[in-house]
């Protein structure tokens, strides 16, 4: 099995709904984000997928996120922007564009993180 790996960041704003505790404040995170691909096979040139092309749609969907309240994107208007929806947000961005995406890990900071794959 071959596996490929890319990070980016971005910055928001957000605060948890209903959680009691300092994180139903506004409060501010530099995410840092990673998206695996995973195949068994590679194409023509040897390779899983570009890394370019990995990194581009990944930075599309991060634009969409950064420098944003995430509690005013449409899909965290009922569902709390947690480092766990996050990453089920970017995965599913991601789906249709990169058919053999395996993971997204969403870090909030150096040692707390949340990964969604299906």
């Amino acid at each position: 099995m071959y596996s490929v790996r890319v990070e980016a960041g971005f910055s928001s704003a957000h605060n948890l709904r209903g959680y009691k505790g300092k994180c139903e404040e506004l409060h501010g995170h530099n995410w840092r984000v990673e998206v695996v691909a995973q195949s068994r096979t590679l194409d023509k040139a040897g390779m899983l997928i570009d890394f370019k092309c990995l990194k581009s749609e990944l930075h599309k969907v991060l634009d969409v996120l950064d420098h944003k309240y995430l509690n005013d994107i449409v899909f965290f208007k009922k569902i709390n922007p947690t480092s766990e929806n996050i990453a089920k947000y970017i995965y599913d961005s991601l789906k249709g564009k990169i058919r053999r995406i395996k993971s997204v890990t969403v870090w909030e900071n150096d040692t707390s993180a949340a990964t969604y794959e299906e």
